[in-house]
């Protein structure tokens, strides 16, 4: 198993930011950069830390977030299909792993999995993921990794004798991604599994009503989800970011096909980190998040311009969701 050095906190106003090259030192950079450019923007990654990871297992639990617990439901019914996909002793290599909760039904299905190498950026939540998985299977060889999916990847070389090695990327987390970096996941990802697959989910198109309910949540959660990202900078970065001049914005934006999330600044204010002030007027956001949505034939085309076979595709009766087999050549 993987660890990483936690970020020390800093103290506010201490005028030091974390050194680049680290975790810590990434999230500093790309957030003194999101601050002094225009417009402002910042990676949804960085929602993920241990706070964030369970915000968002609060929010896949929400009547109003519909792909969870669609993604669930089609990976249930067709779990057994998925496995005689997969084959005998394959490995499942799950990007962005979270709760592990959605590689439970593979596990169970799966003939004599080989390994399980779950990734996530946030190590805390993983640790706590995986001992709770390693309980309950303990036959399974799981190997997780701390790491940034995103960035390039080493894997640990295939377990000898075993099957096709199998990418696993629910959550339609491929949404976050610009039309060019979901591109470009896709390209690695085929390198990276080739003579193997990718297991992707994929929200599609949909009623505008249903996707602003998803994201603009009755208990408000997804806005403190939205929130702590500033609460993060506050605690690993010594920001000083005072949450309730700010206001949590989700909408539709139907030309590009996706929710964006948005932090809004509720009057004008100055922000302090690492020395400097950086100014925001009031109703100037801080771009958050992207969640693209798919069509299937679009989805389909993408996949094979970064390289992949699609197979077989896996919708609910309404249509919400799509979980996409995706085959990655050998040659």
């Amino acid at each position: 198993m993987l660890t990483r050095t936690l970020p020390r906190n800093l103290e506010p106003g201490s005028g030091e930011l974390p050194r680049a090259g680290t975790t810590a030192g990434a999230f500093a950079q790309d957030m003194v950069r999101a601050l002094a450019s225009r417009p402002r923007s910042i990676s949804p990654k960085y929602f993920y830390d241990a706070a964030g990871s369970r915000l968002f297992d609060r929010i896949c639990e929400l009547p109003e977030y519909y792909p969870t617990r669609t993604e669930l439901r089609i990976l249930s019914d067709h779990a057994r299909e998925i496995a005689r996909h997969m084959g005998p002793k394959a490995e499942i290599v799950e990007f962005g792993a979270g709760s592990l909760r959605k590689a439970r039904l593979l596990l169970d299905a799966m003939d004599r999995p080989a390994r399980y190498l779950p990734i996530d950026i946030s190590g805390e939540h993983l640790a706590q993921s995986v001992a709770a998985l390693q309980q309950d299977y303990p036959a399974v060889d799981v190997h997780p990794l701390v790491a940034d999916y995103t960035q390039r990847l080493l894997l640990p070389a295939p377990v000898p004798g075993s099957g096709q090695r199998v990418g696993f990327f629910p959550g339609s987390t491929i949404g976050n991604f610009t039309p060019q970096e979901a591109l470009h996941f896709l390209q690695v990802a085929a390198q990276v599994l080739r003579g193997g697959a990718l297991l992707l989910g994929a929200d599609l198109v949909k009623d505008p009503a249903l996707l602003h309910a998803a994201y603009n949540d009755a208990q408000g959660v997804t806005a403190a989800f939205n929130l702590n990202l500033l609460a993060r900078a506050n605690r690993e970065l010594g920001a000083r970011f005072e949450l309730d001049r700010f206001a949590h914005s989700a909408f539709y934006n139907a030309p590009h096909q996706r929710i964006e999330m948005h932090l809004v600044s509720r009057r004008r204010q100055s922000i302090p980190l690492g020395g400097d002030c950086y100014p925001l007027d009031e109703g100037e956001t801080l771009h958050t998040e992207n969640s693209h949505k798919f069509t299937i034939d679009g989805l389909r085309a993408l996949a094979m311009q970064a390289g992949f076979r699609p197979g077989p595709v896996w919708t609910d009766e309404d249509r919400f969701f799509s979980v996409h087999w995706l085959h990655a050549p050998a040659g």
